[in-house]
């Protein structure tokens, strides 16, 4: 017999046991990240040993005895392909998160999430090292500060999992809390990435200095920067080159190559695989193609992420946590408290009402899948200690049991603390974000000229650095080496460099210097030309500095002739037409690529996003629901629905296919998938999704009700009958029956294309298609017709 390898036999009883464990918990309606969990913990050494000594302490059986029957069950054999298969889940689980996030996504969810977020996650950061460092570090005795360090982070982190389930399955999705929440988890993925990377300098060097953590940010926001750009402006166009080869086999293929790329790129220059991963699902998730990658991936993911919190399960330690049982209440209620209080300040500071903000916080109010990844990150490190581990699993299993409750009592506290606040805190309740929301967004032209200037000036300065990298690292000592005479490879090299990085030199002088903005700033007041001037200058210092940083390495004792020299080719830069030109298609490319996606979502929607923020600011929601095929709206007009005078929605416009009817008049009829688009508050859109899903149920019911099914039946053309001599059109067989006539036996042979001119003729045997209350009424309706089958 062939011996199965370990690598295969532990997947096999990691799958198997996951695979029981969930299939239960969704019986129980519970999240199934938790099954896993618990999974893990019934498939871990820590179970058996747990098992053992209950067993001998309950029978009294030998302790050898017991394990000897448990030696018999199967278990994991080597941890280290667990670790392997997690790893690969965190992968996975990172790209996909990427799919979902879109760095334009974290742009529109706005200034006001963001607030929100880094208020509660840095309280929730300071909070949980103070936690360590006053309670923790006497109780758990190999405690250091940077078990600290990776507590804050740890709590600092909401599970999105968790928060989307309970909001599915509350029917919550669609209230304005639910949006804020969703805008925050944005946010809180991309703050998770940085802290993970800074984690790991700190882990690394064991000390805090300021220089050292500006250095690793400053790394960090260069090299995601420059993989943003680089596969914003390749990617799409080459995906857009190959889509004619590229069905669902291939694309999976060359999304996973390039997700495995990023990956192994990242380690390379000194980041985790996590980021790598997250920064190519986050480049794909700009894409045209980046929903059917999603789609594609989404199996992988499952696989993958199930072993990955399968092994998080596995690390818990029914000792510890008997233990440490204390301690995990106290964390608990830290987390319960710190992050409803700190996440509701936060949406109370980005301007929301304190409804809206009492209603996101408690809805935060837990940790999930990040503080597990943040774990296994300090475990792989060897920074913090084993313990910790399962105290942290039981501190999220705990509140992953709480959200759904914190939710659904959340408005009861907030109707609690508004009957008790001073009515001179009235703007605290209505939101000063809202009450000062002003239709026209007037931005002067100041502020809009600086910050695009800011962004193309930050994009193509980390582009040039990008080239001057490159080639310093792997062209030029190449070309120095290869050409005869020292001198000349320098210049060559010098040459090359500079030409490479020219269109993006140009863009940083002189772009936006003849935008509207700048005109009229330059028009409308002298005062503002010293200013303009001032502004140009300093980006073509900055473009100076860039060739200076080229030439001066390659020509270190000619410091005041490479001055002279960067100043010329800065001027013949600025008066090249050839170099402009270069910039502008490589802007329009990197613009065309980028903004794809969202003008096709554009075509397909019915309001332009800017309408709906526009709307959501003044608390008018704009949504879609679409009308199932077993709808019984079908067919009925929406004057006869009524919907506004029954849920006070109004339907803006109906989507049929690739057609839209807007603002759509009462005679306008519903048809099966067509998808309304609907205008109204929280509490309106709620009314229409429980109406709608009333008449679904209802439809559904009728439907099973009102089944039929076609059958089959044989029927023998007695002697005497009176379809003797008759064919299927005279005999008035459909009419009168409403059966169909498929074949017909006939001695030995048998038709089947029956002809309607066919006559019967005696001993003929007829097949009869048709609902069996029809077969069974055929005799009555041809009296001297008798089945052969009854």
């Amino acid at each position: 017999m062939a011996h199965l390898p370990d690598f295969i036999s532990d997947l096999a009883i990691i799958l198997i046991t996951a695979s029981i464990v969930t299939i239960i918990f969704k019986w129980l309606k519970q999240p199934v990240v938790l099954g896993y969990i618990v999974a893990g913990f019934l498939a871990s050494l820590h179970f058996k040993e747990f098992v053992e000594k209950l067993v001998v302490k309950v029978t009294g059986i030998s302790e050898q005895q017991v394990s000897g029957v448990f030696k018999a069950l199967p278990e994991i054999s080597d941890m280290g392909n667990v670790t392997i298969w997690s790893e690969l889940g965190i992968i996975f689980l990172l790209f996909a998160l990427g799919l979902e996030f879109s760095f334009k996504k974290l742009m529109d969810v706005g200034g006001k999430a963001s607030i929100a977020t880094l208020i509660n996650m840095g309280s929730m950061i300071i909070i949980g090292y103070l936690a360590g460092e006053l309670l923790i570090v006497n109780l758990i005795p190999d405690w250091s500060p940077m078990n600290s360090i990776f507590l804050g982070g740890m709590l600092s982190m909401s599970s999105t999992t968790i928060i989307i389930k309970a909001f599915n399955d509350m029917n919550l999705q669609k209230k304005k809390f639910a949006g804020i929440v969703f805008g925050m988890l944005i946010v809180e993925d991309l703050a998770a990435i940085v802290m993970m990377v800074l984690l790991s300098t700190f882990a690394v060097s064991q000390h805090f200095e300021g220089g050292e953590l500006a250095n690793s940010v400053v790394k960090l926001i260069f090299f995601m920067l420059m993989w943003f750009v680089v596969g914003i402006y390749m990617i799409p166009t080459l995906l857009k080159k190959l889509k004619k080869y590229l069905n669902d086999e291939t694309l999976l293929i060359v999304a996973i190559g390039l997700c495995l790329g990023m990956v192994y790129f990242a380690t390379a220059v000194g980041f985790s695989a996590a980021l790598g991963a997250f920064i190519m699902g986050s480049v794909l998730a700009e894409t045209i193609e980046s929903r059917h990658i999603e789609h594609l991936i989404e199996p992988l993911k499952n696989l993958f992420g199930a072993v990955f919190f399968v092994s998080v399960g596995m690390m818990i330690d029914p000792a510890v946590i008997y233990e440490y049982a204390l301690l995990i209440l106290l964390l608990t209620l830290v987390v319960l408290i710190g992050r409803v209080i700190f996440a509701t300040l936060g949406v109370l500071a980005s301007g929301e009402g304190l409804k809206v903000a009492i209603q996101s916080g408690f809805s935060l109010a837990q940790i999930g899948e990040f503080s597990f990844i943040i774990a296994t990150l300090g475990m792989s490190l060897g920074v913090i200690t084993e313990t910790l581990y399962p105290i942290i699993v039981a501190v999220s299993v705990i509140t992953t049991f709480t959200t759904p409750y914190c939710i659904k009592y959340s408005e009861n506290a907030y109707n609690w603390i508004e009957k008790r606040m001073p009515s001179r805190w009235s703007k605290l309740i209505e939101g000063y974000g809202v009450s000062s929301y002003n239709t026209v967004n007037k931005q002067n032209d100041w502020k809009k000229l600086l910050k695009s200037i800011l962004t193309l000036v930050a994009v193509y300065f980390t582009v040039s650095i990008a080239i001057l990298l490159v080639f310093q690292s792997f062209i030029t000592p190449y070309i120095v080496e290869y050409v005869p005479g020292s001198i000349w490879g320098n210049v060559i090299s010098a040459i090359i460099t500079l030409l490479a990085m020219a269109p993006f030199l140009r863009a940083i002088m002189m772009k936006k210097n003849r935008s509207t903005e700048f005109k009229n700033l330059w028009q409308d007041n002298r005062l503002n030309r010293g200013a303009l001037i001032s502004l140009v200058a300093f980006r073509i210092i900055i473009c100076i500095v860039l060739v200076l940083m080229v030439l001066i390495p390659l020509f270190p004792k000619l410091t005041v002739l490479m001055v002279i020299i960067s100043l010329a080719v800065v001027t013949l830069i600025i008066f090249s037409e050839g170099f402009k030109e270069q910039s502008r298609r490589i802007e329009a490319r990197f613009l065309e690529n980028l903004n794809l996606k969202q003008l096709l979502d554009e075509k397909k929607a019915a309001i332009l996003p800017t309408v709906a923020n526009d709307l959501r600011s003044k608390n008018i929601h704009i949504e879609e629901f679409e009308i199932s095929q077993s709808s019984s709206s079908i067919g009925r007009t929406l004057r006869e629905l009524n919907f506004r005078q029954k849920t006070g929605v109004n339907i803006v416009t109906i989507i049929r296919g690739s057609k839209k009817i807007n603002i759509p008049d009462g005679n306008e009829r519903l048809y099966p998938f067509d998808r309304l688009v609907v205008s109204g508050s929280d509490e309106e859109m709620l009314q229409l999704a429980q109406y709608l899903q009333d008449k679904r149920a209802q439809a559904s019911e009728m439907e099973e009700e009102a089944q039929h099914h076609i059958s089959l039946s044989q029927y023998l053309v007695e002697k005497g009958s009176s379809l003797i001599g008759k064919t299927i059109v005279s005999a008035g067989i459909r009419e009168k029956t409403e059966c169909m006539v498929i074949g017909v036996d006939r001695g030995e042979a048998s038709i089947i294309n029956v002809e309607p001119a066919i006559q019967f003729q005696e001993g003929d045997i007829i097949w009869l298609a048709g609902e069996k209350d029809k077969l069974n009424s055929f005799e009555e309706n041809i009296a001297d017709l008798e089945p052969l089958i009854p």
